[in-house]
């Protein structure tokens, strides 16, 4: 994707998004996820904390509360 140079728009366009994503809260990067209004922000924050939470120590069944 890199080589191809895909925006961060057509990468979530065509990404799964987990259904439960909008339950995804709290701040990253200063900002709160619940209050940013732009969907495509909203998903790369969602994306941010993701990688936060896994670069934290969290594995993946924890950040995505399955067993």
């Amino acid at each position: 994707m890199i080589n191809e140079k895909v925006t961060f728009e057509a990468f979530f366009k065509s990404a799964k998004l987990n259904p439960n994503a909008h339950l995804i809260t709290g701040v990253i990067c200063g900002y709160m996820i619940e209050e940013i209004e732009n969907p495509l922000t909203k998903q790369v924050r969602y994306l941010d904390k993701l990688v936060d939470e896994l670069a934290k120590g969290k594995k993946m069944e924890k950040i995505l509360r399955t067993s």
